[in-house]
């Protein structure tokens, strides 16, 4: 059984790519994404769980990586931001955040880009109280939320949802 001490071998997909890794047991997923693996588009806002900006998909549900113990994603199928576009191909959903001004700073632009894309995945035609609350667990203190809102719908209308 692996212990605090000593680094345990932890196998999971991410992105699409299965891999193997030694790491602390409790070492944060956000950490061993942005350390180990080289993934930094995941950003790390408050450390607590309150901001969203780590947010990644954990087996298709939306979590926050710095609350995540890395050996309690063995097995699982992890995505982040790097793994929501298709090649060069941008998704729907960061093209509107880019077209609308929706990505201020950066910071919370991720774990943002993440909620929206998996709302839509799970409520392909949400209602505008449907996108805020798909979003509820992200804070931003750049753009005042209208325009991360108009991304989610710009995007909806270009995948031909209707918010």
């Amino acid at each position: 059984m692996p212990d605090r001490v000593n680094k345990a071998e932890i196998t999971c997909t991410v992105n699409g790519e299965t891999l193997s890794l030694k790491a602390y047991p409790m070492a944060r997923l956000l950490d061993v994404l942005r350390q180990e693996l080289r993934l930094t588009g995941t950003k790390e806002g408050c450390g607590e769980g309150e901001c969203g900006a780590c947010s990644v998909w954990i087996d298709g549900e939306i979590a926050n990586s710095c609350l995540v113990p890395v050996l309690q994603v063995a097995g699982s199928e992890i995505k982040t931001i790097e793994g929501i576009a298709t090649g060069e191909q941008l998704h729907a959903v960061q093209e509107a955040f880019i077209s609308c001004g929706g990505a201020q700073c950066g910071i919370c632009t991720p774990g943002m880009v993440m909620a929206a894309v998996n709302l839509l995945e799970r409520t392909p035609h949400p209602s505008e109280t449907e996108i805020r609350m798909g979003l509820a667990g992200n804070l931003c203190r750049c753009t005042g939320y209208m325009k991360i809102f108009e991304a989610v719908v710009r995007a909806c209308q270009a995948t031909g949802v209707k918010a």
